[in-house]
């Protein structure tokens, strides 16, 4: 019975927004950036919609090698979450950020050149 209302459930899911930014405040985005210079940390946002009672997953990649996992509860039919990543000189290159549902699909991406001087 339980799986079936999480299908059911898992169907109306949906990422509405997703981006990286400078900084976060008051749980949304300041800005949203397309390439990094020297920016640190690196923050990525996520607008959930209807993944109430399931975990999210910012799966951060550096030039197609994971790097961390953030897992996060969701809360609410409307639940904004956000990770960040603090960079290093040698961190320059090709990040990507997937979002994971709970039964491990990626529902949303970003990809973001990084050149930290």
């Amino acid at each position: 019975m339980a799986m079936t209302a999480s299908l059911v459930f898992a169907a109306d899911a949906q990422v509405s927004r997703h981006q990286f930014s400078t900084a976060i405040e008051n749980r949304e985005p300041v800005d949203a950036v397309t390439d990094a210079m020297n920016v640190n940390p690196l923050f990525y946002f996520t607008e959930l919609n209807n993944f109430e009672g399931t975990m999210v997953t910012h799966r951060w990649s550096f030039n197609g090698n994971q790097m961390a996992e953030v897992t996060f509860n969701v809360g609410g039919p409307r639940w904004r979450v956000y990770s960040s990543k603090q960079l290093l000189p040698e961190w320059d290159g090709e990040w990507m950020v997937e979002v994971i549902d709970e039964a491990g699909n990626t529902v949303a991406s970003d990809t973001i050149n990084v050149v930290i001087e």
